[in-house]
Formats: structure tokens, C-alpha cells, sequence
């Protein structure tokens, strides 16, 4: 399995942010965000091939319950599902953050972070036009949606870039055919520095009071900025 890093940090975003945890960032992935904050682990995949027994090993090492298995997208790598395994044996709490573009086939997980991209995320179609077509094509998956929300614990999280996104938003969740409780559907504003999610954080927030929707700030970017390990 290609790594790009594992590291022990604090959970910035979504219902467990703040508490401390190991992340093992998978590299590779089956999207094109034009916003990605990990390019590293998508746009040029880079990393290092470990066996699930080094990569517990490097878990094991940080004195934390919670492991978080992201990337890049975390299921597209072929030893995910045996890594769930190992750890949840080992009693660690798994949190796997993914786009949601690729059923969860039985894989272990405490939490599924499920993130689908909207419109907001399609790369730039006169530099990237294959890459647009593809992510297009493959970003919003509501059959898999609906597989990871029937079988985990799911928090549905979405970058939100203007206030128009929530429409598309409630679109894409009508279309689910589930009930979801409002307090597990996050709104996070798009950005990499504080100043470009301070700039959307008062009308997003807005927008959350009037639907009941959780807000969900980033706390990495505030307490590190946007660098790798954190």
C-alpha cells in the first residue's frame, strides 16, 4: 500500500474534532478536487509502499484509541480492508474518510466520513479536460452513499464554497432516500488559510442555524495551517 504519511495530531474536522488520533494518509485517488489540500496524496500521488504490519506498527507508537485512515481516497488502496482488520482486532477506534465513490465492501470502520464533492470541486476543464470528465463522471455515487449509510455510523461532510452549494446540497440528499438527522450533515467552508474560511465562516454558519445543519470549522488550518502531519 502506497503512504504518504502516518502521523499523530488532532482531528480537525467533523463530529470528533479535537480528539487526538493517529492518520495514515493512503496516496492515490480516483478524484481531481480543483481545491484538494493534499495534492501529495492525489494530484501527484506520492509516498512510500508499506505492509499493514509496518503501518500498525507505526500506529501503535502514538498513544492514541483513534485511527484515522484517509488520503488522497483511502479505498482505492488494495490493503485497505486488511489494515481495517488489524486494527479493529487491536481495539482502535477507525475513522475512514473517503468521497464515498466506492462501496465499503464489509471494510471495518467505527465512523465513515463520507464527503461527496460537488460541482465546487471539478478541476479546471481547459487544463485538465480528461481529468474533468473523469471527475465528473464519478463524484457523486448515490448508490454507494446510500451503502455506506445503510451499513456504519456515517457523518456526511461537504465543502461548501458559496451559498448557493446548499441547494445542491439538499438536492443531492433528496435524492438518498434516507433519513438523515440534520446534526450529522456538516457544512465546512472551503479554503487553506484562516483568512479564506474566516471570509465564509459568518454567512456559512447563518446558513446552518436557519437549516440545522452542523457547522464544521477546520481546526487544523487554525491550529497549524496547511502542512503536512497535522
Amino acid at each position: 500500500m502506497l503512504v504518504s504519511e502516518i502521523f499523530f495530531s488532532l482531528q480537525g474536522e467533523g463530529t470528533l474534532a479535537g480528539v487526538p488520533s493517529v492518520f495514515v494518509r493512503a496516496s492515490g485517488c480516483n478524484l481531481r478536487c480543483a481545491w484538494c489540500d493534499t495534492p501529495y496524496a492525489s494530484w501527484n500521488p506520492e509516498g512510500t509502499p508499506r505492509s499493514v504490519e509496518a503501518m500498525v506498527a507505526e500506529v501503535l507508537r502514538h498513544p492514541a484509541r483513534h485511527v484515522v485512515l484517509t488520503g488522497g481516497e483511502p479505498m482505492v488502496a488494495k490493503d485497505i480492508h486488511d489494515l481495517a482488520a488489524e486494527l479493529k482486532k487491536l481495539g482502535r477506534h477507525i475513522t475512514i474518510e473517503t468521497a464515498a465513490t466506492i462501496a465499503p465492501g464489509g471494510v471495518a470502520c467505527d465512523l465513515a466520513s463520507l464527503s461527496p464533492k460537488l460541482l465546487n470541486s471539478a478541476p479546471d476543464a481547459t487544463k485538465h479536460a480528461a481529468w474533468r470528465k473523469k471527475h465528473e463522471a464519478t463524484r457523486w455515487q448515490p448508490e454507494v452513499v446510500r451503502a455506506w449509510l445503510d451499513g456504519y455510523d456515517c457523518q456526511l461532510k461537504f465543502v461548501v464554497a458559496r451559498p448557493e452549494d446548499v441547494e445542491e446540497i439538499e438536492a443531492m440528499l433528496g435524492k438518498l432516500g434516507r433519513e438523515i438527522q440534520p446534526d450529522r450533515i456538516l457544512l465546512m467552508p472551503e479554503g487553506v488559510t484562516v483568512e479564506k474560511i474566516r471570509a465564509r465562516t459568518l454567512w456559512l454558519g447563518e446558513l446552518c442555524k436557519a437549516r440545522g445543519y452542523r457547522y464544521a470549522p477546520r481546526l487544523q488550518i487554525e491550529l497549524y495551517g496547511n502542512k503536512r502531519g497535522t
